[in-house]
């Protein structure tokens, strides 16, 4: 359908009943597109599928970059949310160290006879050697007659079976800080020279990894205590051909992986709890969320019957809690049954003290994040890209969405100034523009119920007026997504639970790395060789946290 060259301007019409009837049959011209255009897109969709079941292909999946198809596609907001900023290339000499100096001398019968010498001009330069060094280790053997045993020497640390700690800890950077798949990771070992099979290559990076588990469940929990507001996003992460969810936890010191079978409200649970095993506490915080969530009084009467938990923590673990909801609501629906679950491992996780629980989520508004925490403070990218996603047919439609984008982002980069120089006076006066803002109603049905969507979620978009700490989107925990996705591109996806576990330690590790300022690469080889050298992880983010006092409006509460 060609775009209408209908530039109307309902102020000039004089009538009120003529301007309104207008307008309504404005709004159901572009209510009409939208649902013209979606089911068009079904139609396709189903096309391309009967296509795909006949064995032909259907439209491909990607367009051409420059088609607009991609640009409508195209919902970031990049370009109207940030500022850009001068590039300046930053020097390199401060940072190198000469490892040796080789001087580089003249054929003096090149030289005119009259030629002077001058000093020298330096030149640095940086090199880089990959080789195999095959070692003999001649181990000292004793024997003693009388103690009729044998004494043989140890190998160095990180020294065990047929290989040295280098090609493990090069393989599991490559695997997961560097991008590349098992096959080609032994195809570039085998190259360089190296024996080793493709099962060994799978060894390095699946098994005896017990201290590298260990570690990065440190870094989770010094993450977690490191600020009281922490950021949150899932991807979908198959597992030996099975749709999983990846949740990637974090906040400026930090990034945690978290795979589990579902992405419900027990799953985020999970991954604010650091993976510890669940236990379920029924409590008044427990029957306040039932009651929210609209569970019958009938259940709530039964629920309050069941035996005391054990003490002295007063809470259950999983399998007997379990047992005895089977055993005392054997009719209850698995509804029911999940928001029990729900109520009892939230009231837990908010009444133990061995896990820091955290105050304010930042999240999109997917409903499993919503009742977890005391506080949830919503993405304004995600808002933002729900105006994005409006695509108006008529003209004055069209420039009424642009003029209110535009309002948006420059509300949005107010609020942005005020973190900088947060005060009373000015966050009061940001909540009245907010609400004069999106008060708003441009006569565009579909973009006025979006602005009163976003009006309703004032609270929730606002924390930063109260906590400036607390960032406005949630960029950083959605390219951490974006870091699974491209392993999940390479690699397809774990076979195992060891592969899974691997994926989420390892993936934890070096971006937690990279956001410390720590070479991945080095810390590796010290853990592998078995040097310890280089401090934890977990003890870089509790001392930058110290420095960065990320929850500092908290404490004045």
């Amino acid at each position: 359908m060609a775009d209408l060259d209908l530039n109307l301007d309902l102020d000039r019409i004089p009538d009120e009943a003529t301007r309104q009837a207008v307008r309504s049959l404005l709004n159901l011209v572009e209510q009409l597109v939208a649902e013209n255009r979606t089911l068009r897109e079904e139609n396709q969709r189903l096309k391309d599928e009967i296509n795909r079941l006949k064995g032909e292909k259907g439209t491909p999946t990607f367009p051409a970059r420059s088609s607009a198809a991609s640009r409508a596609a195209d919902l970031s907001s990049e370009t109207e949310r940030r500022q850009s900023k001068p590039w300046q290339k930053r020097p390199k000499g401060d940072r190198l160290f000469i490892d040796r100096t080789q001087l580089l001398p003249l054929d003096p019968s090149s030289l005119p006879p009259d030629a002077q010498f001058r000093g020298y001009e330096d030149v640095v330069v940086q090199e880089l050697h990959f080789f195999v060094e095959t070692i003999l280790f001649r181990k000292e053997v004793y024997y003693s007659p009388t103690m009729r045993r044998s004494y043989r020497a140890s190998l160095p640390p990180g020294y065990t079976g047929a290989y040295g700690p280098g090609p493990q800890s090069l393989a599991l950077w490559l695997a997961y800080a560097g991008g590349m798949s098992q096959p080609l990771i032994h195809a570039l070992l085998t190259d360089a020279g190296l024996l080793i099979s493709a099962g060994q290559v799978s060894r390095f990076l699946t098994e005896e990894l017990a201290l590298f588990h260990a570690e990065a469940n440190a870094v989770c929990r010094a993450g977690l205590a490191s600020s009281p507001w922490q950021q949150l996003d899932e991807t979908r992460t198959p597992v030996d051909g099975h749709s999983h969810a990846c949740h990637t936890l974090c906040n400026p010191l930090y990034t945690v992986y978290h795979t589990t079978p579902t992405k419900d409200r027990l799953a985020v649970l999970d991954v604010l709890r650091a993976g510890e095993p669940r236990t379920f506490r029924l409590d008044f915080q427990a029957f306040a969320y039932l009651e929210g969530a609209g569970v019958s009084r009938k259940l709530l009467r039964q629920l309050q019957a069941f035996p005391a938990a054990p003490e002295p923590e007063g809470v259950f673990e999983e399998a007997p809690f379990l047992s005895l909801l089977e055993q005392h609501l054997p009719r209850a629906g698995p509804q029911q049954r999940q928001r029990i679950l729900e109520a009892g491992l939230l009231a837990a996780y908010r009444a133990q003290e061995r896990i820091p629980v955290v105050d304010t989520l930042v999240c999109d508004d997917a409903p499993q994040f919503g009742s977890v925490t005391r506080r949830v403070a919503l993405c304004w990218v995600h808002e933002g890209r729900h105006y994005k996603k409006l695509c108006p047919y008529l003209p004055p439609h069209r420039k009424v969405l642009e003029e209110f984008r535009e309002e948006f982002w420059r509300y949005y980069r107010e609020l942005r100034a005020y973190q900088q120089e947060p005060t009373p006076a000015e966050a009061e006066r940001l909540s009245a523009a907010f609400d004069r803002l999106f008060a708003t109603r441009t006569g565009y049905e579909l973009l006025d119920v979006r602005i009163a969507k976003t009006e309703a979620k004032k609270r929730e978009l606002l924390v930063a007026l109260e906590h400036p700490e607390v960032p406005l989107h949630n960029n950083t925990a959605e390219l951490a997504a974006r870091g699974r996705v491209r392993k999940r591109d390479v690699s397809f996806g774990p076979r195992s639970e060891a592969g899974t576990r691997a994926w989420d330690t390892f993936q934890t590790l070096a971006a937690t790395a990279r956001k410390l300022g720590i070479s991945f690469a080095h810390w590796l080889a010290d853990r592998v060789s078995g040097a310890n050298q280089m401090p934890s992880l977990a003890q870089g983010i509790e001392e930058r946290a110290q420095c960065l006092n990320l929850g500092g409006t908290w404490q004045t509460e």
